[in-house]
């Protein structure tokens, strides 16, 4: 769940000069031209996670998802692990109960693990309840999350096959997220990155982008200000190079303050780039299905990240 914490301003940021070093060392793939990204293909990724329906943790759809995502990711590197852990809950029944939830992230690595790695994150899970939707009725029912979930996944499972294809020049940590929309209040969301961000290990990155709520027909992209406080210099070069490829819907103006994934990785001294869409009629609403999604706006985001893993910033 994403929580609004300021009111959103329109001001344009200024133009200063600011730059993102991203090291890159000598590669020869880096002089490749990756794969162009496959819209079509990523949101066939989109639909497919929402045929198993609602996915909360702890339901079937749940598992199955995972045993989907899991399977897709080793088609395209042997370097696939779960990241298993449990949290203690409170379920959305009046009154709540007390129980376990067994949840996993999901991670995959490409390139050599001597260069700087990006992470690139999204969350699997779903919400188990509608609580924003209008009929109160229904307030209760679980989510199918076709942008609030599946979205960032699908653009990042694509990635994963230009990653096969095309060696990148710099290490790459694709991280799947559970357990980000569970809890009625934020000390029972984001189990995943919190959990994650207390057991990089082997997996620490030099600096990371999530991607939340990008597959929006209407797309547009501030610059979430969570990712801008905390490293400016990072997020503008994201927005600059957006322009440079004429993606329109990235937004050079301040949007939102969103607690979402990447908050306890910058708190964690992980430098986090949130891209996300908040601006969406649909979150938390059974309305949040396929048909609120379109291909072009996967493609946006996907050739944004993809160009920024071959080329840097």
């Amino acid at each position: 769940m994403k929580i609004i914490q300021l009111t959103i301003l329109v001001l344009i940021l200024c133009c200063g000069i600011f730059t993102w070093a991203c090291a890159e060392p000598p590669n020869p793939a880096a002089q490749k031209t990756p794969l162009p990204f496959d819209s079509h293909r990523a949101f066939e990724i989109l639909k497919k996670q929402c045929e198993f329906g609602p996915r909360p943790p702890g339901s079937e759809a749940h598992r199955k998802t995972r045993d989907y995502l899991f399977t897709e990711l080793k088609k395209y590197t042997d370097s696939v692990t779960l990241q298993p852990y449990t949290s203690e809950v409170d379920t959305i029944d009046d009154p709540p109960q007390r129980k376990t939830l067994h949840m996993n992230n999901i991670i995959a690595e490409f390139g050599s693990s001597h260069s700087e790695t990006l992470l690139l994150a999204a969350h699997w899970d779903t919400r188990p309840c509608a609580d924003r939707d209008p009929n109160r009725d229904k307030q209760r029912e679980p989510i199918l999350g076709a942008n609030d979930g599946a979205s960032g996944v699908a653009v990042l499972l694509e990635i994963a096959r230009i990653l096969k294809a095309t060696p990148p020049p710099r290490r790459i940590i694709i991280i799947l997220f559970d357990g980000e929309d569970y809890g009625k209040t934020t000390d029972q969301m984001f189990f995943g990155s919190r959990y994650f961000a207390k057991n990089m290990g082997k997996w620490k990155p030099d600096y990371g982008i999530l991607l939340d709520m990008i597959g929006d027909k209407d797309l547009q992209i501030p610059i979430e200000r969570f990712s801008w406080e905390a490293n400016p210099e990072f997020a503008l070069a994201i927005w600059r190079r957006a322009e440079k490829l004429g993606l329109a819907p990235f937004q050079r103006k301040l949007g939102y303050k969103v607690m979402d994934d990447h908050v306890p990785l910058i708190r964690a001294g992980i430098p986090m780039v949130n891209i996300i869409d908040f601006d969406y009629p649909h979150w938390h609403t059974l309305e949040d299905t396929v048909d609120k999604c379109s291909p072009k706006s996967l493609e946006i985001v996907g050739k944004l990240v993809v160009n920024i893993i071959y080329e840097g910033l």
